[in-house]
């Protein structure tokens, strides 16, 4: 089959890889019909030495079940999947208490012997605590919607739940990429009724009011913090989400957060240090949560609003391409020339 590997800086190539078989009586395969590029894969696409080898990438994806292991109960050949972007058995501890991502038997996407998402088949370990059966079939205009499930919508849920975003809180949410777009939505479908986007492409804070900003905010640094503290009188927003991940995205959510608020990091982190002393979080009695969404502990609440067409997170992915495309979609999403990218198969 075909699948996606990432060689190093700028370098992603879809090549003939081996086909995925059953190992477990717990995996299934499946074949992928749809899958995308996260914001995330482009930091080895950034950062990736050529010295570490090619490797698998992708961490998104829906498909069809081809075939299960012994033990598979939950899903069967011809099913309709979506994935999380981290496997898990469902069962352990850290599962039961909605924390997926830290399953004692999990792990995620494109790591050890585990296939990628972008490419045209996945073996899936854990299949019974990992895929969610979907209700529809795979040419239904619900997919792009559905899709975001896998990850980015599940993250900005997670930022907002992890915030403690209600109706009585103010958020400001810092980055108007995928998921910063649906931490946007995922606190207005909280009840949030004043979300301050920090962002400075216009087409994309357009999608973002259309999830329910109610201001945006295009200066970045000191300039962008005093804009929010005008518009807060002085004070800051209750909570403040982080969809960025670098350090000044950091700095600039100490600056806006209120006294006794909340910053909720999303962003995978490119630092390790960071400010968390008297100045910037203790004096003020700022919380500092975050982490990897466990989006699978969210389908369930989530899956049911897309269905119903409430909501339309798929409004993220505004370019196409087929698995030929990958190399091209990578390129559009660095050059910030698209959003977020959708791959058919």
């Amino acid at each position: 089959m075909r699948a996606t590997l990432i060689y190093g800086v700028g370098d992603v190539r879809v090549e003939q890889v081996p086909d995925p078989v059953l190992k477990q009586p717990t995996d299934a395969l499946v074949r992928v019909t749809t899958a995308c590029i996260c914001g995330s894969d482009l930091h080895p696409y950034r950062s990736k030495s050529p010295a570490d080898g090619p490797a698998r990438i992708g961490h998104e994806f829906i498909g069809v079940v081809e075939d299960t292991g012994s033990d598979v109960t939950t899903v069967r050949t011809g099913d309709l999947v979506v994935a999380p972007f981290a496997y898990s058995d469902g069962t352990c501890g850290f599962c039961r208490e909605g924390l997926h991502t830290s399953c004692l038997h999990g792990g995620f996407w494109a790591t050890g012997d585990v296939d990628g998402g972008q490419g045209e088949a996945v073996r899936v370990p854990l299949a019974d605590g990992t895929l969610v059966k979907l209700p529809v079939g795979a040419d239904s205009a619900l997919i792009p919607s559905l899709l975001t499930l896998s990850d980015v919508f599940g993250t900005g849920h997670h930022a907002a739940v992890n915030g403690g975003v209600t109706p009585r809180t103010t958020v400001t949410v810092i980055g108007d990429g995928a998921v910063g777009l649906l931490a946007v939505l995922s606190a207005k479908r909280l009840g949030a009724e004043r979300i301050i986007l920090m962002g400075r492409h216009k087409t994309r804070t357009d999608l973002g009011r259309e999830f329910g900003a109610t201001d945006v905010v295009a200066e970045r640094g000191e300039e962008g913090i005093a804009q929010v503290r005008d518009l807060t009188g002085g004070q800051g927003t209750h909570v403040v989400l982080e969809a960025v991940g670098h350090l000044p995205a950091y700095e600039q959510a100490v600056g806006v957060v209120r006294a006794g608020g909340v910053i909720s990091r999303v962003g995978v982190p490119q630092y390790e240090q960071a400010p968390i002393g008297f100045a910037s979080l203790f004096g003020g009695n700022i919380t500092l949560t975050g982490g990897p969404a466990p989006a699978r502990a969210y389908l369930d609440e989530l899956l049911p609003d897309v269905l119903d067409g409430k909501i339309e997170p798929g409004k993220v992915f505004d370019r196409t391409v087929d698995l030929d495309g990958v190399p091209d979609g990578y390129r559009a999403m660095d050059r910030r020339e698209a959003l977020k990218v959708l791959v058919k198969l």
